[in-house]
């Protein structure tokens, strides 16, 4: 088995991985990157909406900063977020934007004057101020306040991708295309690397770094119908399981996007809805000012899945043989809309499902498409447990999503989490030591042999791919947009006999180089674990938060759940996860929970929730009159960020102000 060292190894060439791979690069360390497909194949480029950073350039996003950012990505959490990461990410999600632009992200720009928007599905005229030309723009997009999810048409990822991988070419970073980790390296305190396998020769590689830094995306591929890519199987989520010590957090919190298209569940952006496409039922009425007649479409996403699901159970459904779906109205956007800001969108209604979006509806209905739990890790990207071990975006539970992400903030935790955690990655690089344990590496390279010789040369008889189909309608069936007790536990069960059928998985195929089936066998197990992690989770927690809703307990329960499920596989040979859980604490949160602002306030408060709002008012009231929402801010609940990432934002409102100052004071001489 080859053995190759470095300081900073990546596990996952997306945006996130890339981003701490530069950060990396950039202080001098030897970094390397391991991927299953290209880096510009990575599902980063799928993202088409935006990325939320608060720029306040546009008329519709003036007012608005980290300030307003924040709250707003605590509120569509359903107060499950680590409010220290949400400050992190507010803060430095402009910087990110910004630094992006000058990498090459062609982003759309303000064009000064009189333009034509829909609102509330009428056409309104906005006047953009002359000195907001050329500068950044920005969409509405469900569960903000303000304008602010940064945008390059509707391939936003696409761009992000592109120029962030072109970055890292040009930093001479290596990126080991068609490898995949299947074990974390580890003596119960620190990780140490991975072994990963070759999916073209079967040749297994053992890599040895300072830190590893798990950026695999999400575990969408779990379910049987996903608007992730293939690759999106949670076998990342598996690595840190199975190591027996780091945990995995909020594995419950998986996200159903609204408008995915029927049958074959592709995304179209919300985007759509926030420009202003509207929801219609079977005889064409638009649903959700009835539901939700503040926000309307443009509710947050869970509200939103629920809101379309709940409409479909009423028998407003439009039948097809795929089962009920509602429509997506993009056609009061216009054509010239649509092909200039949602081009992706008509290429994909025309490619899969032969239709025209600016004459025709689209077919939708809600798809699972993100998933908010993931590898625990602290505010600087660390799993707890095992050091050495990072993970960044969709992987890791860092966690600024808690129940429920906004549209537009994974795009942006990407890069902006990459951008954080890859310094505090360089960081831990620059201060220990690469530690070479050969006994310890040839463990973990036995024990991987092992079970692909297993698979190989044994008799059993259980096919990889019937697992996966049963495993995805169980858990399509019941852990979905509404759950209950009785179908969790059904899931549970039958997650667990499933996983102890694969441990008797044979392959027709006895090749060890290039083999689909053995690749699928080796996933499976992983996957079922990570499928047991969510169905556990989500079986255990007796409460409604954000996109974990039960019927059976439909109120969010502050006063028993604030908390974030840990799960955790220290029994190799067991059935089930154990799970823990880990205290938000009340009194150290600047955004006490409170009303989301969707639906009946039926929220059992927390006892500390009454306390803390009172220790915020005497806090603010001690401070000098004129104290400006910084001081004030960080009186409440200061966070800390690398020295290069902590100076305050400047926006165009800013500028303004002093100018209206400079003016008044000429005035006055």
């Amino acid at each position: 088995m080859q053995i190759i060292y470095t300081d900073t190894l990546v596990v996952g060439a997306g945006l996130a991985g890339l981003r701490v791979a530069i950060a990396s690069k950039e202080r001098g360390l030897d970094t390397l990157v391991l991927s299953l497909i290209p880096a510009k194949r990575s599902h980063s480029a799928a993202a088409q909406g935006g990325m939320q950073a608060s720029l306040g350039n546009t008329v519709k996003g003036m007012g608005d900063d980290e300030d307003v950012h924040f709250q707003d990505t605590v509120k569509g959490s359903d107060w499950g977020c680590d409010q220290t990461v949400a400050r992190m990410f507010a803060h430095c999600a402009p910087k990110a934007v910004r630094e992006l632009a000058n990498w090459g992200v062609p982003w759309t720009r303000v064009t000064k004057g009189d333009r034509q928007v829909i609102v509330n599905a009428e056409k309104v005229t906005i006047h953009e101020a002359e000195e907001a030309h050329g500068l950044i723009n920005a969409r509405d997009f469900g569960g903000t306040k303000k304008w602010r999810t940064c945008y390059t048409a509707d391939g936003t990822g696409h761009s992000l991708l592109y120029a962030v991988d072109n970055k890292a070419i040009s930093l001479g970073i290596p990126v080991h295309e068609r490898m995949e980790a299947l074990k974390i390296i580890h003596d119960g305190k620190r990780c140490h690397g991975v072994i990963a396998r070759c999916l073209i020769t079967g040749e297994l590689r053992a890599y040895i770094a300072k830190s590893t830094t798990i950026a695999t995306g999400g575990y969408g591929r779990i379910y049987e119908v996903s608007t992730n890519a293939i690759i999106c199987d949670g076998i990342g989520q598996a690595l840190a399981l199975e190591t027996g010590v780091a945990t995995l957090g909020n594995m419950e919190a998986v996200q159903f996007h609204p408008t995915a298209i029927v049958p074959v569940g592709i995304l179209t952006t919300e985007g759509c809805r926030g420009d202003g496409g509207l929801l219609r039922d079977k005889d064409g009425y638009r649903f959700m000012p009835d539901y939700e007649p503040e926000k309307k479409e443009l509710a947050s996403r869970d509200v939103v899945s629920r809101r379309m699901t709940e409409h479909m159970r009423k028998g407003k459904g439009v039948d097809s043989p795929y089962g009920p779906h509602l429509w997506l109205d993009i056609t009061l956007l216009g054509r010239k809309h649509i092909e200039t800001n949602l081009r992706e969108v008509k290429e994909i209604c025309e490619n899969f499902l032969g239709i025209d979006p600016a004459k025709d509806w689209i077919p939708v209905r809600p798809t699972q498409h993100y998933s908010m739990g993931g590898i625990r890790t602290t505010p600087t990207g660390e799993s707890p447990q095992l050091s050495g071990l990072f993970s960044v975006g969709e992987a890791a539970c860092w966690d600024m999503h808690g129940f429920n992400r906004l549209g537009g903030n994974s795009l942006a935790e990407t890069v902006v989490g990459g951008m954080i955690i890859g310094k505090y990655v360089a960081d831990f690089g620059e201060q220990h030591d690469l530690v070479v344990d050969t006994a310890l590496i040839n463990r973990f390279g036995k024990d991987l042999r092992d079970e692909i010789d297993q698979l190989v040369d044994g008799d059993g008889s259980e096919s990889a791919f019937e697992l996966k189909l049963s495993m995805q309608k169980i858990m399509m069936d019941y852990v979905g947009i509404f759950r209950n007790g009785r179908e969790l536990q059904q899931a549970v069960d039958e997650l667990s006999a499933l996983l102890k059928r694969a441990s008797n998985i044979g392959l027709k195929c006895k090749k060890r180089h290039a083999n689909p089936e053995l690749v699928e066998a080796l996933r499976i197990r992983r996957m079922l674990k990570v499928a047991l992690t969510v169905a556990c989770g989500a079986n255990a927690r007796t409460e409604s938060r954000g996109a974990h809703s039960r019927e059976d307990f439909p109120q969010r329960n502050d006063k028993d759940w604030l908390n974030r499920t840990l799960s955790s596989w220290p029994d190799a040979n067991g059935l089930t996860p154990t799970l823990s859980y880990e205290a938000l604490d009340v009194m150290a949160m600047e955004l006490p929970p409170g009303y989301r602002g969707y639906g009946v306030n039926n929220a059992i408060a927390h006892p500390d929730t009454e306390k803390r709002e009172q220790q915020i008012a005497s806090i603010l009231a001690q401070l000098d009159a004129d104290a400006d929402r910084y001081t004030k801010q960080a009186a409440i609940m200061p966070f800390a960020l690398p020295d290069a990432l902590l100076p305050n934002n400047e926006r165009l409102s800013d500028t303004l102000s002093s100018a209206v100052k400079t003016a008044n004071v000429a005035g006055e001489k």
